[in-house]
């Protein structure tokens, strides 16, 4: 089974920056089109970033001009670089293949953002 482990969050002031890791165990994971999600206390999970095996991404509009999504396939590692952070970013914040998760129960223990005023 996939295996996916988040890690780099933690607690940042208002404008503050963070960067996002996720390393996958799969040996197909650079032809895989990756996502970042993220759950707020209360709230359903969201998606927040796409990219494709090439490259190509995609944003939420919440998100747009401050988040980047990008990959190392060498490294099976797909990051989110995370600028001008929000107190309402505030959320555990999870990756998973696009648009079909791996297996149930794939969802990692994702990692804690929390953005302070």
């Amino acid at each position: 089974q996939v295996q996916l482990v988040e890690s780099g969050g933690g607690l940042v002031q208002a404008g503050g920056s963070l960067r996002l890791s996720c390393v996958v165990s799969e040996s197909m994971f650079s032809i895989t089109a990756m996502a970042w999600h993220r759950q707020a206390p209360g709230k359903q999970r969201e998606l927040v970033a796409t990219i494709t095996s090439r490259g190509s991404t995609d944003y939420a509009d919440s998100v747009k001009g401050r988040f980047t999504i990008s990959r190392d396939n060498a490294r099976n590692t797909v990051y989110l670089q995370m600028n001008s952070l929000k107190p309402e970013d505030t959320a555990v914040y999870y990756c998973n293949r696009y648009p079909q998760v791996y297996q149930p129960g794939s969802w990692g223990q994702g990692t804690q953002v929390t953005v302070s005023s």
